[in-house]
């Protein structure tokens, strides 16, 4: 492909690798750094004049520290007369600070929106953002992909019974996308309604669905601290569940997450690569990733060339 640069921020260089691969290109050089004073510093290191430029950066790790970089990467490329920057972001940072959800609450993603907008961005790409009217955020084209395409590969593959299995949204605001992989699936959907006490404290759980002698597929966007998927894990269970898998699109794993996933009764957590696993998976051999680059590498691939991405939504090539 002609006037095309990719470039990789450091919170994921192993994804960025794998987009770049897939696309027959050599990622481009950048150098990331910082002064004493911890700024951050940034280096492009080959013209981008007149190309069509993506730069891959996934909030993860150091999740300000990554913004940033992304950020001043954007702007590095603006001014030194790129024809248009795509800021590619699998996991969209502060993305579950999408509302007012009390009073004086920031909606901490509409900033980030603002922030991405004015350092440069003409286009993002994510993936499987935590609320779409994050979308609504920008005044700027935003793709929103889903790694279902990538997660019905995998349960067909993997799950020698999927059709006598259930879909299960933990919670009532992943009932749309469980409901779509059920509805692929043509098998059954159920879901869990959660009570919260406080932020990542579930304090009741009702199943609504029947999951009697079935595999049941617990299915969301994001975990965390792991709470929430562990303890519908065990409600599932007790509720007759032959098996219990979690397919996860963010796989974020702070705090206790380990600890709880390897505790629990999961036959296996997956997760894509949307955030580094290799380290956690070390730790627990129930984490089983997905890898999402041809997902992410098409995307690319059609807005460079000018093509409706909204294509890859079902017919994506894994």
């Amino acid at each position: 492909m002609a006037n095309i640069k990719i470039f990789g921020g450091s919170s994921h260089q192993d994804l960025s690798q794998k987009i770049a691969y897939r696309l027959g290109l050599e990622l481009g050089k950048v150098v990331t750094k910082k002064f004493s004073n911890q700024e951050t510093c940034v280096e492009i290191g080959e013209s981008v004049q007149g190309e069509d430029v993506y730069i891959v950066q996934s909030g993860c790790g150091e999740i300000n520290d990554s913004l940033m970089e992304l950020l001043i990467m954007i702007d590095a490329c603006k001014i030194a007369s790129a024809s248009r920057v795509t800021a590619v972001i699998p996991c969209f940072p502060y993305a579950r600070q999408d509302k007012k959800d009390k009073s004086r609450a920031p909606i901490s993603a509409k900033l980030v929106a603002n922030m991405l907008s004015v350092a440069g961005a003409d286009h993002i790409i994510t993936m499987d953002l935590h609320a779409s009217q994050i979308q609504g955020f920008f005044d700027i084209p935003v793709d929103n992909l889903y790694a279902e395409p990538a997660i019905l590969k995998w349960i067909r593959e993997n799950i020698s019974e999927w059709r006598n299995c259930t879909v299960v949204s933990p919670d009532a605001g992943g009932a749309k996308r469980a409901t779509s992989i059920a509805h692929r699936l043509h098998v059954a959907f159920a879901l869990i309604h959660k009570e919260r006490k406080k932020a990542n404290e579930v304090d009741r759980m009702v199943l609504v669905g029947d999951v009697k002698d079935r595999v049941a597929i617990l299915v969301d966007d994001m975990a965390d601290t792991c709470g929430t998927i562990c303890h519908a894990a065990d409600k599932l269970l007790s509720a007759g569940a032959a098996r219990v898998y979690a397919i996860l699109t963010h796989g974020i794993f702070s705090g206790p997450a380990l600890a709880r996933i390897n505790s629990a009764c999961f036959e296996a957590v997956v997760v894509t690569n949307t955030i580094p696993q290799e380290d956690k998976m070390k730790h627990c051999s129930k984490i089983q990733a997905i890898d999402i680059s041809m997902i992410l590498a098409e995307a690319i691939k059609r807005t460079h060339n000018g093509e409706s991405v909204s294509y890859l939504f079902s017919h994506v090539p894994l």
